[in-house]
């Protein structure tokens, strides 16, 4: 087996430390060690004394410009970012271990555009939800708490897989959800999703403690698994359909939605950004240009007006 480089060995750390200090995610960590280990491999394994501005300089012309060859489909701006914030975070873990390195502060991001925020307007939202009562029975009920629940919490696809009936408190009206990171922050029940999901369960026999599960009639009681992100990916695009909405929805878009409906109606950018779990505020910043009120006072007052 090859010996490991001792920066090899400082990523294999900084992973660890990700893993058991931070919480973070496999998939968290799987994306990391391939960004660290591009770089690693690109600047041949340099001690991290020497690792400096100008390699950094040239590690991003080479990401921008022919990483693997790939002079025809340069990476985007955005993935160059998760590259450099990768890097970025390692050098801050080997300041904090008193590792002579490049100040982490001394690289700056890509400049990317806005991105589009597709979201859901009421009456879209309002025939998805009327589209679940085509489905009859317990998928039906089932599939309109989905709906309200993506609406009314917020809450990431991969957490609202995750739910467990005992973590829902339909009296209160809210719960506390782990999200990313292992950051615990407290989310809220609309009326209209206390009654869907009171609903729901009451029409359940099975023995499950997830709070949405897959009822599939060929399966044995002891088999039924909660539902997979995919599974509610492609349930909120069934409904779309059905609704006729032709945009692509996804459970994001829910949670894009739910965002947007706070902003329009005077909910203040910090409040959201607690609600939505983001770690930084510029995170939550995406959905302003699409819900500043103000804007719209001022053009509709002062635009087309007669001198």
């Amino acid at each position: 087996m090859k010996k490991k480089t001792e920066l090899q060995k400082y990523i294999q750390q900084f992973l660890e430390y990700l893993e058991v200090e931070r919480g973070r995610s496999a998939r968290t960590i799987r994306n990391y060690d391939f960004y660290l280990t591009r770089f690693a491999n690109w600047a041949k394994q340099p001690v991290p004394a020497k690792i400096d501005q100008d390699m950094v300089s040239k590690y991003r012309l080479y990401l921008n410009r022919n990483v693997e060859g790939r002079e025809e489909t340069n990476l985007k701006k955005s993935t160059q970012n998760y590259h450099l914030i990768a890097l970025r975070s390692f050098l801050k873990f080997l300041a904090k271990k008193d590792i002579k390195t490049m100040l982490a502060d001394k690289i700056e991001l890509a400049k990317v555009g806005t991105r589009k925020i597709e979201f859901l307007e009421e009456d879209e939202l309002r025939r998805m939800l009327n589209a679940t009562k085509d489905a009859k029975g317990l998928i039906g009920k089932r599939d309109r708490a989905v709906l309200e629940m993506l609406f009314s919490t917020g809450l990431r696809v991969s957490e609202l897989s995750e739910l467990r009936i005992k973590e829902i408190n339909l009296k209160r009206g809210e719960f506390t959800v782990r999200g990313k990171g292992s950051k615990h922050r407290i989310v809220f029940l609309s009326d209209n999703a206390r009654d869907a999901v009171a609903e729901y369960l009451d029409k359940r026999m099975d023995t499950s403690p997830y709070l949405f599960v897959s009822h599939d009639r060929a399966k044995k009681q002891r088999d039924i698994l909660p539902l997979s992100p995919r599974s509610i990916q492609r349930l909120v695009e069934r409904y779309a359909t059905a609704a006729g909405i032709t945009k692509k929805i996804t459970p994001h878009t829910l949670r894009h939605t739910f965002a947007t409906d706070l902003l329009r109606n005077g909910a203040d950018i910090r409040s959201v950004q607690a609600m939505l779990g983001h770690e930084s505020i510029t995170t939550t910043q995406i959905y302003t240009h699409v819900t500043d009120k103000e804007l719209k006072k001022i053009h509709s007052k002062f635009h087309g007006k007669k001198s």
